[in-house]
């Protein structure tokens, strides 16, 4: 009987292999080739998958976002709004190695999406995505302005986790939480 191929689980081991060279060598060495050879597999066999490089770029930007969507799923119900709010919104930075690799691949696409049209849609659909926790969680928190107070938050995610990347012995896991609650304790205050 022939082996059974779990093609979602092929899919995820390219898009790690891709991950593991944007996050050492930039998106630009993320070539098919390059990605097969990480991966240990043939061009022919990672093809199969993914005809062309754009395919497997956003295949590759869409994982972080299931990813991060998946947490946010299984986060506990909390009855405390700025608790929720926190939670939720910690998901979105770079805490953890996980978190540090999703954010370093997703602001690495989010700069290719400038100049590659083909991963603009991906990269504005996830913007909407984040734009729009932040607005729940404005909404939650009971602003008075939610439209106003979702950008704010949207603003500060972006900026904790530009920084947290760009200076992490400065912004630390530890100080982006502190930031984080210290706002969110003034929402709807």
């Amino acid at each position: 009987m022939p082996k059974q191929v779990d093609h979602a689980e092929r899919r995820q081991e390219i898009a790690a292999a891709l991950w593991r060279i944007v996050t050492t060598d930039g998106i630009e060495a993320a070539s098919i080739r390059r990605v097969a050879a990480e991966a240990g597999w043939s061009a022919g066999s990672v093809r199969h998958y993914f005809e062309t490089q754009g395919q497997l770029l956003a295949f590759a930007l869409e994982l972080v976002s299931e990813r991060v969507a998946a947490r946010i799923a299984l986060l506990p119900a909390e009855d405390d709004p700025r608790r929720r709010a926190g939670s939720l919104l910690r998901e979105l930075l770079p805490l953890d190695a996980e978190r540090r690799t999703e954010m370093r691949v997703w602001w690495a696409f989010t700069t290719r999406a400038l100049v590659d049209p083909a991963l603009e849609p991906l990269r504005h659909r996830a913007h909407d995505d984040l734009r729009q926790l932040c607005l729940q969680a404005a909404d939650a928190l009971g602003a008075a302005d939610v439209a106003l107070e979702g950008e704010r938050l949207h603003a500060l995610v972006d900026g904790l986790a530009l920084h947290g990347l760009l200076a992490p012995d400065v912004t630390t896991p530890e100080r982006q939480g502190a930031l984080l609650d210290a706002h969110l304790a003034q929402v709807g205050a």
